[in-house]
């Protein structure tokens, strides 16, 4: 299984970085290679990718969520497997850092080299700066969703 890690300062305060990220069908603006992401329900996404000609579709289920706090997902089926989770980090009244890991399983020797070479950490690296790009050019979420999951049991 291949893992990347990135972390992004960002100069808006932390309720708005969380609110954007839970703002899943706007990832296409500054996620490389996703298409088209669909939330189904408050748990469910359905993801649409297209990385280097590789076309993938997805579902995901969000796995925990804290407001202000952290995102957590996995794949539930679909062509592609993975897992992570974003956690946001008050700096001060203005500035937050966003943590992203994602743990994927390549397939492919396509996949597999990528991978090896490093193309998924540059990858991730590139979309954690378009993320901070987009939400500092708005100064604001794009919705009002608050990621808040009803929780089972």
């Amino acid at each position: 299984m291949a893992s990347v890690q990135e972390a992004i300062d960002v100069d808006v305060p932390i309720r708005v970085a969380y609110d954007q990220w839970t703002q899943f069908e706007s990832f296409p603006e500054f996620m490389g290679g996703v298409e088209r992401i669909t939330q189904t329900d408050a748990r469910h996404t359905h993801w649409v990718t297209n990385i280097d000609g590789v076309k993938r579709e997805f579902d995901t289920e969000i796995t925990e969520q804290n407001p202000d706090e952290r995102v957590a997902w996995t794949s539930t089926g679909g062509e592609a497997k993975h897992a992570g989770v974003v956690t946001f980090h008050k700096l001060d009244d203005a500035k937050t850092r966003v943590m992203i890991q994602i743990d994927w399983e390549p397939e492919g020797l396509v996949e597999k080299a990528g991978a090896a070479l490093g193309f998924d950490d540059r990858q991730v690296k590139a979309d954690a700066q378009r993320f901070k790009e987009f939400i500092e050019s708005r100064g604001t979420e794009t919705g009002a969703w608050r990621g808040e999951v009803p929780r089972e049991g």
